[in-house]
């Protein structure tokens, strides 16, 4: 039995750091899994901001309630499940993410949860596990999938490594460059030839 692991930001909806950062004027909300391999680093970093600025959850959630899956995002994801088990495994939070779920038909997600105060301000944030992703591949392999991930960011790269086949999807220049033993893609065309591919190879 074959099964996908999908990332979510910047491989099936728009990266919502990104979005939050543009609506707002704050640039260094920027700064993704992309330009930062450190994910402790870079969460600790978006609540000092958010404290900073006095934002709260509910001020993210108007941004995300705004926002679709990417062009396309929905057909491949809906044309995908047709031929092969899906489940997503990203670095997004339950509370930003459940909207886009409902867009994208409910897929199967594994990410982690906020901690918020009465006020709504976001104090904490709580992994589900350390190393979510690559752990998940290596539970899915060891009851017996042969397990294909794709993504686009440094804290894919684990998954994609532990995975039988690993592809990264319209991933920036510096992790191409970090990982060539990926297979690279940057249309969803070109991402589920890929996919098919190494379901042919594995």
């Amino acid at each position: 039995m074959q099964l996908v692991c999908l990332d979510l930001e910047g491989v099936l909806v728009p990266e919502i750091w990104i979005e939050f950062s543009e609506r707002t004027g704050i640039a260094e909300l920027r700064r993704t899994t992309r330009d930062e391999p450190d994910y402790d680093k870079l969460m600790k970093g978006r609540l000092a901001l958010l404290e900073q600025h006095r934002l709260g959850l509910p001020d993210i959630q108007k941004v995300i309630a705004d926002m679709g899956p990417l062009a396309g995002a929905k057909e491949f994801l809906d044309a995908l499940r047709q031929d092969y088990q899906v489940i997503i495994l990203s670095d997004t939070f339950y509370e930003f993410a459940m909207p886009l779920m409902k867009q994208l038909g409910m897929p199967t997600l594994f990410c982690h949860k906020l901690e918020t105060n009465a006020q709504g301000f976001l104090v904490n944030y709580h992994l589900r596990m350390p190393n979510q992703k690559r752990e998940a591949v290596k539970r899915f392999k060891e009851i017996n999938f042969d397990v294909i991930a794709a993504g686009d960011s440094y804290n894919d790269t684990a998954m994609l490594a532990e995975a039988h086949a690993g592809i990264l999807f319209h991933a920036p220049e510096n992790v191409i460059r970090e990982f060539p033993q990926f297979a690279v893609t940057n249309t969803y065309a070109e991402l589920r030839a890929a996919i098919d591919a190494a379901a042919e190879r594995i």
